[in-house]
């Protein structure tokens, strides 16, 4: 791909990786927006490297397939950190090594995020004193520190009182209806505060995988009719209650920092 043929690059845009199968996952058509590559290029490199090497489409490239009435095709590929190695590779220019960089250092951060969960299982030996001391300190210490919190969240009464009668997610509509706020002004605050964000070429909304795995965030795939009677999948972004109380303190103090 030439240098006219690409997308311009957002600067503000994050290496997305998501923890898929208790391993770390890139998606294509993210690879794609964040080196500011068509995707179709994107997926002609990735068949490429698996004709050349069919082994790599079992291990390193994992095709998304779906059907509609064209038949069957690839919306995108899942690639592991050695399969997007392999493929940035053939990624060239004056930022393409920073950015590679990052996106293998998000790929080494979500791993070490799955392996700290996975051994984050406790065994205590109760015949320990020294051990059995350490963890009462560090309950007790927890227990002030919630206090604290709890202190803390008095002010923000009202925006709780009103969080506690939701139930389930919605969508940011609501969700800025229900905090007393502007939908657009909500929309904004949550990409440039890293919660939401939009593929290239996409009509809707995508939550970035931390305020995922956080609960902040939920995805709902819905089924859309078109205008021939044809239907397709559609995924919408939408704020849990748990988001949604993050959400309330979040900008009530915004809010008082520009008043």
């Amino acid at each position: 791909m030439t240098n006219a043929q690409m997308i311009p690059i957002n600067a503000e845009r994050k290496p997305i990786v998501n923890a898929i199968d208790g391993g770390a996952f890139a998606d294509s058509r993210d690879v794609a927006a964040f080196f500011g590559k068509e995707v179709k290029h994107v997926h002609e490199a990735i068949r490429n490297l698996v004709a050349k090497e069919p082994s790599l489409g079992l291990a390193n490239f994992r095709p998304f397939k779906i059907k509609d009435l064209t038949g069957e095709s690839v919306s995108h590929y899942e690639m592991d950190r050695d399969g997007f190695s392999l493929l940035a590779m053939g990624f060239t220019g004056s930022k393409a090594l920073k950015w590679k960089m990052a996106y293998i250092q998000a790929f080494n951060a979500m791993q070490a995020e799955i392996e700290r969960q996975a051994k984050s299982g406790m065994t205590i030996d109760l015949n320990d004193a020294a051990q059995v001391r350490g963890l009462l300190l560090t309950f007790s210490e927890k227990n002030i520190e919630l206090q604290h919190q709890i202190d803390e969240l008095v002010p923000a009464k009202e925006a709780l009182d009103r969080i506690a009668t939701a139930e389930g997610s919605m969508c940011v509509t609501d969700a800025a209806k229900t905090l007393q706020v502007h939908p657009q002004w909500l929309f904004k605050w949550l990409r440039s505060h890293g919660w939401i964000y939009r593929r290239v070429g996409m009509t809707s909304d995508l939550g970035y995988q931390d305020k995922l795995n956080a609960g902040y965030l939920e995805h709902k795939v819905t089924t859309v009719s078109r205008a021939d009677g044809t239907e397709k999948g559609a995924t919408q972004v939408r704020v849990t209650p748990k988001g949604l109380a993050k959400l309330a303190n979040l900008i009530q103090n915004t809010m008082g920092r520009a008043a």
